[in-house]
């Protein structure tokens, strides 16, 4: 009989150059595409254990050690693993750079650090009918502002804002914030003063080219330190300050020049912010301020200007502020869907000395902006974003809005003739405005303005001075 041969598995290689030979089989893709799953490995696996089976010698030779792969392909698994934590802590620390429609910003990867850079340029057209013999024709650079702004890790914030439109360079904003928390920041350097509605909105985002009359008795910028937050969920919001004083409708000087200082604060309410109902874009709130000024001079007594920024008001040089000076600005506005209107009154009271003579006069004045967006986007405090951006060709068209504004400024009859000469300052002004605004896209806007001011008073021989009328265009780029 034939001697009987017994069946033999496959001989295997050395167990060394097998187990380097599997490793190879079940990570080496990887050089070629990129590193396999933990799932892939385990497939691999477990085609080995199908072919192979469990086998550990024959005649001698080693065969596959399944027990030895298992504890290998596990190191290999940690390794991945390491070096998957290793890539994700790498991304996570990589500062991250980004530019968009709302300028460049650079942020370290844990967000901590964060600098923005944003711009706004306005370039205005003036031409007059009639109105002050100033009152010049010209083309002009009205705002040409970059802006540094961002976080200097989870407690401070920073904005730093120069101007180099008009004659020489002067610095708009300069603050910083230690930000406590959304209820709770305090601000210091130079910012707008938290009295007024439509001075504390940005110039990017008003819907008319120059801020209405009775912005011009409000405080724009000044120097000090306030505490502002929101509450309940950014429906209440505040803000308490003390600051150098400001003179009516300007920004404050760079000193104190009569070492008194000046207390303001706002309360604001957005009750319904963020639901459903129809006046979910309904807020309302106050403004007020109040503290002592002492001296002569444009520094210490306002002058007040039209929409077409041509002077009408001013005291008679032999004047001076002699006393308290106090504002106040009940404010409002509404907006559902494409329409908006704005509206705000405005008081300042001061305490004023001529020749022995002593008054404390009030000047008032009021005004409401109502705006329509044609093209159906939202209309907003902020401005308007167009729903489709100006693209020829394309069917982009930009969003394009309506707005309408009428105000009004009286001055105390108590100031004339010893404090404010009659034939010079106009008792009352009257202004109303009619526009249109092409929104581009986020960044580009053209607007169109005619304004016309009545007046009281303010000519030779007690007259009327003759109206003011004019078309101003803006061309605005803002990022």
């Amino acid at each position: 009989m034939p001697k009987h041969i017994p069946h033999r598995r496959p001989r295997l290689p050395d167990r060394s150059w097998l187990a380097g030979a599997v490793a190879l089989a079940l990570a080496g893709p990887a050089f070629a595409q990129s590193t396999p799953t933990v799932e892939e490995l385990a497939r691999r696996l477990q085609a080995l254990e199908a072919r192979y089976g469990a086998a550990t010698s024959v005649d001698g030779q080693e065969t596959l050690d399944l027990q030895a792969l298992d504890q290998r392909l596990r190191a290999l698994e940690r390794n991945l693993e390491l070096q998957e934590e290793a890539r994700a802590a790498k991304e996570k620390a990589a500062p991250v750079a980004a530019v968009n429609d709302r300028g460049a910003s650079f942020r370290s990867g844990d967000g901590a650090y964060e600098v923005k850079i944003r711009g706004l340029l306005q370039g205005d057209g003036r031409f007059f009918n009639s109105g002050a013999p100033g009152a010049n024709d010209s083309f002009l650079l009205r705002t040409a502002r970059p802006t540094i702004e961002g976080t200097l890790g989870k407690w401070v914030g920073f904005r730093f804002t120069p101007e180099f439109a008009g004659d020489s360079a002067s610095i708009v904003d300069a603050y910083a914030d230690l930000q406590f928390s959304p209820a709770a920041t305090l601000r210091v350097g130079k910012f707008t003063s938290p009295v007024g509605l439509e001075r504390l909105q940005s110039s990017a985002s008003l819907p008319e080219i120059e801020r209405a009359l009775a912005s011009e008795l409000l405080p724009n910028r000044d120097l000090g330190v306030q505490l502002q937050g929101e509450l309940a969920g950014g429906k209440v919001s505040y803000a308490i300050g003390v600051f150098n004083g400001a003179v009516d409708g300007r920004d404050a000087t760079t000193t104190n020049p009569d070492d008194e200082f000046e207390y303001a604060g706002r309360l604001f309410f957005e009750p319904l912010k963020g639901s459903d109902s129809f006046w979910a874009g309904l807020g309302f709130g106050i403004g007020a301020s109040i503290g002592d000024v002492e001296g002569a001079g444009n520094n210490f007594l306002p002058r007040y200007r039209t929409p077409g920024q041509q002077q009408f008001f001013a005291y008679r040089g032999t004047v001076a502020a002699a006393g308290q000076r106090k504002r106040w600005s009940p404010q409002g506005y509404f907006y559902r869907g494409p329409f908006g209107l704005l509206a705000e009154y405005a008081s300042s009271s001061q305490e004023l000395g001529a020749g022995g003579t002593t008054a404390d006069l009030e000047t008032t004045a009021w005004q409401a902006t109502a705006s329509w967006v044609l093209t159906g986007e939202d209309a907003s405090y902020r401005g308007v974003k167009p729903a489709r951006a100006f693209a020829p060709g394309k069917g982009g068209w930009g969003a394009w809005e309506l707005v309408a504004r009428y105000g009004r400024l009286e001055v105390d009859e108590a100031a004339f003739p010893v404090f404010a000469d009659p034939a010079v300052s106009a008792r009352e002004a009257s202004a109303w405005v009619a526009g249109v605004n092409w929104y581009l896209n986020n960044n580009l806007k053209l607007v169109l303005n005619y304004l016309q001011t009545g007046f009281e008073g303010g000519a030779a021989g007690g007259a009327d001075r003759e109206d003011e009328k004019a078309v101003f265009t803006r061309l605005q780029a803002a990022f």
